[in-house]
């Protein structure tokens, strides 16, 4: 087996490790009934957005490495725009998904009572919005890597 292969391999495996637990986030809350049920889904998301951090930051580095084994991989269009897609999703979570959970971060250590205030939806549908087209930017990056078209 080649460097080459081995970081393919692990690219793959990153892939499945750090996307797959990204795509499910949105719907670990969503079926909340109530705050501790709410904080319990949050606390879960948090878990699975460690695997999300390592997975994404492989991907990033296998990826790179990959491009400076094969440089040719630097003049094909596929190869470039999945990259500019990579960085412009991973931009989302300092610019967009971290000030958009802050104030439900707030909510849910500070929240009294049993019952999900109705401006937590609000906020929610906020950060759901930027995740979604996040995720979407990652299955646009899936399906370069896999068709490779241009």
């Amino acid at each position: 087996m080649t460097l080459y292969t081995v970081l393919v391999f692990i690219h793959i495996i990153s892939a499945i490790v750090g996307l797959g637990p990204g795509f499910v986030m949105i719907y670990i809350v969503t079926n909340a009934a109530n705050m501790n049920e709410l904080r319990h889904a949050y606390a879960i998301r948090h878990r699975l957005h460690i695997f999300v951090m390592v997975g994404g930051t492989l991907l990033l580095i296998t990826g790179l490495l990959m491009g400076v084994i094969n440089p040719m991989l630097f003049q094909m269009g596929w190869y470039i725009t999945s990259l500019l897609l990579f960085l412009i999703a991973l931009s989302f979570g300092p610019a967009l998904l971290a000030p958009s959970f802050r104030p439900i971060k707030d909510m849910l250590d500070n929240h009294i009572g049993n019952e999900i205030p109705q401006e937590y939806f609000l906020l929610a549908r906020k950060l759901f919005f930027y995740e979604r087209i996040e995720n979407a930017i990652f299955l646009i990056v899936i399906a370069l890597m896999i068709t490779k078209p241009f």
